[in-house]
């Protein structure tokens, strides 16, 4: 980029060697027509002065850069430093490379904890007899995690590459038994992506109430995650995303549909900072991912499976079912089968000595944060340690990854008896995407210590945990075994195991109900299928029983998360002794296949085949295919498909023009009247 300041000026231009200064610091993913530089790392400029304009011998000069309404000294918001002889990395300074026929070459370094954002370059020159100030020019300030001296320094490049430099990621859904990777673009280096990132934090409401304060702060990765961490959702401002759980989405985007960040930022700001419809979790978690790594904060998402929601903070989630084993939804608490947070990396100093490293923020408006509807950032560490003191929301995260189960049965006629009680249930199988693959990395013992160790017990003191009393020796037992993977469109085949303890024959009855399921937890009380059985069980013996549930049952009930809750339930008939249990199990949906044809390059047209199989015994109607990916498609494109039978197999050719070079990840999404969101992948190296 280069100025012209035009005749009469003491500058004619400056250039600021964008490309190259850009390269240097990984910015040019994002542009090579403005400066973008990272805090604490040197850069270079060059002034052209108009003839006689710069005297080297009497001619002193003073750069000044300045962010924000009201800069000021005192505010750290205007930063005046001179030309001196060496790069002080601690702080803004600049050197003279050269000066030769009017042309002033500089190299020049930004404070390691420099504000974030747009920034202004003046230029001072003070001579014998004035002082004149020249507009250089403006560039942007991100985050440096490749600088030691940054609070979100990060010393290992691949994690730096997958954390802060890739577009495309994985988040991981399902329930714990199957978890699926769902593809994502993040698409944090679109070239209108990092202005609609500052223009988020330019709506946030401490910034409206006080911009230069706002401002004064933005040099504090923690103070800039919180700030996101509130704006992603528009519970309390002019945030991002407005969050949706139950039908209808007919005015908006059902959250599954969405396939990456990107549309959802554009439309964002295309529409005024209006909220954009919907989101859940994982769209939430995502959306948070894209401008905290846009911003240069190394950040990932992660997925707690059997996550608990603790409304009152007791660490314990209570549970009633009817004499049926039907929930009755009656408590606030609930376990969700997935939640999705993200983890950012950097140094906690408003904490004691050892909080430094992952931090969880969850931009998911569930509860308020000192009035907010934010959560963190809170470290890891102090999770796993128990440490409930901490800032920001530890207590709140800690149950949720190590809360009780507590179940009860309420008879109609009768009072509530607690049939079971879990410490083991919540919190499992915590996944992030591995380095530089899209394998699941399991990250549980960040935040849990092995179950029934020391080191768990005395996390548990530490956090004041109101310990269950031990569970007396149950006689009668039951438990659930679904025989996987399931898949969409067959039949489910399960089995309920009935163990007798006691040493006497029991007469019993088993009541098994199968539910639709929604990922947060609650089943909305509709029935798939009802069984009850009077069964004998002999002493010291199991007695199985075989169920199945066919798709003509379930296949109307299935929403986009295929999730079915089944419960069996067993009553002794003399005793009444009882015995509980549930397992939630997801259907596999059919597969999209991906193929490329040729070789991938640069501004050059890609051929891709799409091959998707019915597997269903019904035919689809209205089929869609919507692709998406960084660097291949500007935006999305959707294809018609039409009607599909049961078995078979549709092949769509379809073209586009990569635009950027190196690995891209193309998303596929297809939707019908019977399926909703059927996610495949294909990694794509585009060469130059």
């Amino acid at each position: 980029m280069a100025a012209d300041f035009g005749a009469g000026r003491i500058v004619s231009y400056v250039d600021f060697h964008c490309g190259k200064n850009n390269r240097a610091h990984r910015t040019t993913e994002i542009s090579t027509k403005r400066l973008i530089i990272r805090r604490g790392q040197t850069f270079h400029i060059t002034i052209h002065f108009n003839k006689n304009q710069y005297d080297t011998d009497n001619d002193r000069l003073i750069l000044v850069a300045q962010t924000g309404p009201e800069p000021s000294e005192t505010s750290g918001t205007k930063i005046l430093f001179p030309l001196t002889d060496s790069i002080n990395k601690r702080r803004w300074s600049a050197v003279s490379s050269s000066f030769s026929r009017g042309k002033l070459s500089l190299e020049m370094s930004s404070s390691p904890n420099a504000k974030i954002g747009h920034h202004v370059l003046i230029l001072q020159k003070l001579s014998l007899s004035q002082t004149e100030n020249c507009h250089l020019g403006e560039f942007v300030v991100l985050f440096n995690p490749w600088c030691p001296e940054d609070e979100v320094y990060l010393n290992d490049e691949e994690k730096l590459k997958e954390y802060v430099l890739n577009e495309q990621g994985i988040v991981f859904t399902g329930c714990a038994d199957y978890i699926q990777g769902v593809p994502w673009n993040f698409g944090q280096f679109e070239e209108d992506i990092l202005d609609i990132c500052l223009k988020l934090l330019d709506n946030s409401p401490k910034h409206l109430k006080n911009p230069a304060k706002d401002y004064m702060r933005r040099f504090d990765p923690v103070y800039i995650c919180r700030t996101v961490s509130a704006m992603v959702n528009c519970n309390d401002d002019n945030g991002i995303l407005f969050g949706k759980w139950d039908d209808p989405y007919t005015d908006g985007v059902y959250p599954g549909k969405w396939n990456g960040s990107v549309a959802i930022l554009r439309q964002w700001n295309n529409n005024n900072y209006q909220p954009v419809c919907y989101g859940q979790c994982w769209v939430f978690a995502a959306v948070a991912c894209t401008v905290l790594r846009c911003l240069g904060i190394p950040t990932r998402v992660v997925t707690n499976f059997e996550s608990a929601h603790d409304t009152n903070g007791n660490l314990t989630i209570d549970n009633e079912y009817d004499d049926e084993g039907m929930d009755l939804e009656r408590s606030t608490d609930s376990i969700w089968n997935f939640h999705v947070w993200i983890e950012s990396w950097m140094a906690r100093f408003d904490l004691r000595r050892g909080n430094d490293g992952w931090q969880v923020l969850d931009p998911t408006p569930q509860e308020k944060s000192e009035g907010v509807y934010c959560c963190g950032p809170a470290p890891v560490k102090a999770i796993k340690e128990g440490e409930i003191d901490m800032r920001y929301d530890v207590p709140f995260i800690y149950a949720e990854v190590n809360a009780d189960c507590v179940t009860w049965m309420c008879p109609e006629k009768g009072k509530r008896v607690k049939i079971d009680s879990d410490t083991k249930h919540v919190g499992q199988k915590i996944s992030t995407k591995c380095v530089g693959s899209d394998e699941r990395e399991d990250i549980t013992d960040n935040y849990k210590h092995p179950e029934g160790s020391f080191l768990e017990r005395y996390a548990f003191k530490t956090a004041d945990k109101r310990r269950l009393p031990q569970k007396p020796k149950k006689q009668l037992d039951v438990y659930l075994k679904a025989d996987g993977p399931n898949y969409n469109g067959a039949n489910i085949k399960v089995s309920a195991i009935i163990s007798n303890k006691n040493s006497m024959t029991k007469n019993c009855t088993l009541k098994f109900c199968a539910m639709k399921k929604k990922y947060n937890s609650r089943s909305k009380r509709k029935f798939i299928k009802k069984y009850q059985e009077e069964i004998t069980i002999r002493p010291g013996e199991d007695t199985t029983v075989e169920l199945e549930l066919t798709y003509a049952e379930y296949g109307e009930s299935l929403d986009k998360y295929n999730l079915i809750r089944l419960t069996a339930l067993i009553i002794d008939g003399k005793t009444k002794e009882s015995a509980f249990t549930l397992k939630d199990i997801s259907l596999i949906n059919p597969n999209i296949k991906i193929q490329v044809l040729g070789t991938a390059v640069m501004s050059k047209k890609l051929t891709v085949r799409i091959n998707f199989e019915n597997l269903l015994p019904v035919e689809l109607n209205n089929g869609v295919f919507t692709l998406e990916g960084a660097g291949l498609i500007d935006g999305q494109m959707e294809i018609g498909i039409g009607k599909i039978n049961p078995g078979e197999v549709i092949a769509k050719e379809i073209s586009f023009i990569p635009s950027k070079r190196g690995l891209k990840k193309l998303t596929v999404d297809f939707d019908c009247d019977k399926l909703k969101d059927v996610k495949g992948y294909l990694n794509i190296d585009v060469q130059e």
